[in-house]
């Protein structure tokens, strides 16, 4: 028994899997490449010049106490909630983000092959193959 069914693409549209991959493989080095340029630094846990480390995770190790005494502690799972949110607070706002200097060519390297994969992922989900003259 012989069909003549596509089997189903990117996207569920006949052909396009060779680009998907393949444009998925440029913008997996594309973002490696970019984003290995970039340096993060911080300093967190300080406040008017104080070591505020220890101060931001009382309301976490107070809500901490409390679930362990009754696990369904509503005050204990917010404060626990609310102690952990300042600490990743804290963390992100005292986060310094900087691209590493390099060439332009590497840079604009870096880029096109991110945004040339991301272009062919998009169009692979385009049905693909046969289609009437004429048509764009």
């Amino acid at each position: 028994m012989e069909t003549n069914e596509k089997v189903p693409g990117a996207g569920g549209t006949p052909g396009g899997i060779g680009q998907f991959f393949g444009g998925l493989a440029m913008a997996g080095i594309g973002t490696y490449l970019f984003l290995n340029q970039v340096e993060v630094t911080g300093a967190w846990g300080r406040l008017w010049g104080f070591s505020s480390f220890g101060l931001s995770l009382v309301p976490m190790l107070v809500g901490m106490g409390m679930l362990f005494f009754n696990g369904k502690s509503v005050a204990g799972w917010l404060l626990t909630l609310i102690g952990f949110g300042i600490i990743l607070a804290g963390i992100l706002m005292n986060m310094d983000i900087y691209f590493r200097p390099t060439t332009l060519y590497n840079t604009l390297l870096m880029l096109v092959i991110l945004a040339g994969g991301l272009g062919l992922v998009i169009r692979s989900f385009r049905a693909q193959g046969d289609r009437p003259q004429g048509d764009p």
